[in-house]
């Protein structure tokens, strides 16, 4: 009798996890790179901050400056992205730091936005994670 409630217990916790959990998805870099050189281009958005985009973004990326896109602040920054976002039909791919949580916010946020969820893609390993040196650019 115990084992029953113990497994009632652990099968509800399990669906209350799953229904807060939530599916983001992602694209490899090496599946971008292959994207880009064939000419398919998405919308890149760099959510990195000012100094790390200096630093380091992929070509034709849309600097927002708007890491880790938590405050009303930060995505506020997205605003003018939304509006080229929507304004197209491309896929999208958030490029930040790590691929991690600031990307997770950006998507949904966007998706608050009225950004279909189909479109929305985070580079895995964000900026850090792009081993392709003669794909990136530096400066503004």
């Amino acid at each position: 009798m115990k084992f029953k409630s113990y497994f009632a217990v652990a099968a509800l916790a399990a669906v209350a996890f799953g229904a807060q959990a939530q599916d983001y998805r992602y694209i490899a870099p090496d599946s971008l790179k292959q994207r880009l050189q064939a000419g398919d281009k998405p919308l890149l958005i760099d959510i990195q901050v000012e100094k790390e985009f200096s630093q380091h973004h992929l070509p034709g990326a849309l600097p927002t400056y708007a890491y880790p896109a938590k405050s009303e602040a930060e995505r506020e920054k997205l605003k003018p992205a939304v509006s080229r976002i929507l304004a197209s039909k491309e896929d999208v791919v958030i490029v930040c730091p790590g691929g991690g949580s600031g990307a997770k916010n950006t998507v949904d946020y966007l998706k608050s936005q009225g950004v279909p969820e189909k479109r929305l893609l985070i580079l895995e390993k964000g900026q850090k994670g792009w081993p392709y040196a003669d794909l990136v650019q530096k400066g503004p």
